[in-house]
């Protein structure tokens, strides 16, 4: 008795278009990987390049996200905004989101940090009402803007679950603003409130794993193909 490999038509008519598309789709998630470790290499050269001095104008995000500034200008602090649903340390908060004033003129929407509940209002943290001309360190990050589980803004009660730069510019009454966000890092702050970010370029990058799947699920097809089709049959010797 031997096997002998004797395909059939319906499983190769299933299983050859199955195949290729496990084969294209393990390709696919190879050529994302490249794309994706293009971007955290340029990232991680924007977060430890020179900041920039002045809130660029007329680059896509896509071109200067994550890009350092340091800014000279002053907080408009009677326009805080108050962003909902932020955690820190597992406690639950608002992000303060100020208006900026460059000493160009340029307006920006700073991202101070985070505040627990009780210190929304801004009588309850005084010190941290920064006056006068200050400097603001930072990166520029894209705004965080909803999704379809995200609750609307309310903008009349000063109530925003997304950050929608343009919305909060025309709620203030400032004028034009940059399309971005400046994330400001962590510093001395008087009284500790708001808690700034840390500098941490964190995308996911999953692709290598989803391509080794797909070309997994790719092997196991064929390795059942082969085995489905290896028939035992008698060895017909010539007489």
């Amino acid at each position: 008795m031997i096997r002998r490999f004797r395909p059939t038509f319906w499983p190769t008519l299933i299983s050859v278009p199955a195949l290729l598309v496990l084969l294209a789709l393990g390709t696919w998630q190879m050529q994302r990987l490249a794309w994706k470790e293009d971007i955290i290499r340029a990232f991680s050269e924007r977060v430890s390049a020179d900041p920039l001095t002045t809130a660029p104008a007329g680059q896509s995000l896509a071109e200067i996200e994550y890009r350092r500034v340091k800014l000279s200008g002053h907080y408009v602090n009677d326009r805080e905004m108050f962003l909902a649903g932020r955690t820190f340390n597992g406690r639950g908060g608002w992000a303060i989101l100020t208006p900026f004033r460059t000493d160009d003129g340029a307006l920006v929407v700073v991202d101070r940090g985070w505040v627990p509940l009780d210190r929304k209002d801004p009588r309850t943290r005084p010190q941290s009402l920064i006056e006068g001309p200050t400097t603001v360190e930072g990166l520029i990050r894209r705004p965080n803007l909803r999704t379809y589980f995200t609750p609307d803004n309310e903008p009349e009660k000063n109530l925003w679950f997304s950050a929608d730069v343009e919305a909060m510019a025309q709620k203030s009454g400032l004028g034009p603003v940059r399309p971005y966000l400046v994330e400001g890092l962590r510093q001395p702050i008087p009284g500790g409130f708001p808690v700034g970010g840390e500098i941490q370029v964190a995308l996911r990058n999953d692709h290598l794993q989803y391509a080794i799947t797909w070309y997994s699920l790719a092997i196991a097809l064929v390795v059942i193909y082969v085995l489905y089709h290896l028939k035992l049959e008698r060895d017909r010797k010539p007489a």
